[in-house]
């Protein structure tokens, strides 16, 4: 008996109801639409702001996704050496890694050239470029696996539970090459066709690690090229990884037969497109978190502060849509200045009595905590 859908009659075809996903592509465009005239509408430093913000987002959620939490410093780092003409390389906190993913993403982002199995292989040995080294030991980077027990599995040892069992490796050539021609030739709506390959690529599981990573940098990709996007000013990743157990739900109620017996593919599209909407909805706020940034900037007078207040005022900024969790505090005040807690306070009470910061309603005492105040 069948239990996977690449033990299906039809696979890999993957048949969905056009009718059914209508309103969801069409309220989609019209974020896009909307997201697209805000951006012409920007000068170029916030445009480059937003491009910036919107690649690391993209890095750090599709890695956090699978488990691995990169440094968001560094990663800024690497994605402002490579768009921001005015980053200085005294400032840099870069790795290897970081700059191997911002590559990758860069890729697949602004080159349009044909998808190659050898391009498919370089991303995936960008992803684990400078001897990041993974939970499952040594694998092979840039190659296919040579055997068939592929699962997605969770729960204690004895206690798994199998989520998904891939394609064997016989298979996986055949496959790829199928997957890589729909990719390169199809014309079907770039919503659904990058729903389509996402879910296909999960589907071969041809690597050791990384399968997940890779689907998501091939949505990219095609959003990029079959909408004809100069830049991608959103990140599906960054909306995936808010909703990440829907996402592995949706995934797996879509490959296991059990949970698919008609062998329909229209809910896992439809997830697909909406969590595109909602990373387009988070791209809307990012640009008006700069916005307010900006306004913010003006009603300041730099002469007035220390460098360091500067830094942390601008990393308050930075964690614009998520917000700063649980305000500012001397403590957090002192890790990220590097201070003593005497400077902390001082430097604090001076942006309070200058207007910059506020003291958040309903703390007190030690657990003071403190924000952004933005002029009237």
């Amino acid at each position: 008996m069948a239990t996977w859908i690449w033990e299906h009659a039809t696979y890999p075809a993957f048949p969905y109801r056009a009718e059914v996903m209508i309103n969801e592509v069409d309220a989609t465009a019209q974020s896009i639409g909307k997201l697209s005239l805000i951006i012409k509408m920007l000068d170029s430093a916030k445009e480059e702001t937003i491009k910036i913000d919107t690649l690391i987002d993209e890095i750090v959620s599709s890695n956090a996704i699978e488990g691995e939490y990169l440094n968001r410093d560094s990663v800024r780092s690497s994605v402002r050496k490579r768009l921001d003409t005015s980053f200085d390389i005294g400032e840099d906190s870069s790795t290897h890694h970081t700059d191997a993913l911002t590559a990758l993403l860069l890729d697949s982002n602004l080159n349009h050239e044909t998808l190659t199995l050898e391009r498919l292989h370089q991303w995936h040995i960008s992803l684990f470029a400078g001897g990041y080294s993974t939970l499952l030991g040594d694998i092979n980077y840039g190659e296919f696996r040579d055997y068939d027990d592929m699962e997605v599995v969770s729960g204690s040892h004895g206690r798994e539970k199998i989520h998904y069992r891939a394609i064997p490796h016989s298979r996986i050539e055949e496959d790829t090459a199928q997957l890589l021609e729909y990719i390169n030739t199809s014309t079907e709506h770039p919503y659904i066709k990058s729903a389509k390959a996402h879910l296909w690529f999960v589907t071969i599981h041809p690597y050791d690690d990384g399968n997940g990573r890779i689907a998501r940098v091939i949505a990219d990709y095609i959003l990029s090229k079959d909408m004809g996007l100069e830049y991608k000013y959103f990140s599906i990743s960054s909306a995936i990884h808010l909703d990440k157990k829907g996402y592995y739900e949706a995934l797996e109620q879509s490959q296991k037969l059990l949970y698919n017996p008609e062998y329909d593919f229209t809910k896992w599209i439809v997830w697909h497109t909406k969590t595109l909407k909602h990373s387009i909805e988070r791209s809307l706020q990012k640009v008006d978190i700069v916005m307010q940034k900006a306004r913010f900037w003006k009603q300041v007078d730099i002469d007035q502060l220390h460098p360091r207040q500067i830094k942390i005022l601008n990393k308050l900024l930075e964690y614009g849509v998520d917000g700063f969790e649980g305000g500012l505090s001397t403590k957090k005040y002192m890790s990220m200045a590097k201070v003593s807690k005497p400077t902390a306070v001082r430097d604090i009470q001076n942006l309070v009595a200058l207007g910059y910061l506020k003291q958040v309603k309903g703390t007190a005492g030690r657990s003071t905590k403190y924000a952004l105040r933005f002029g009237d």
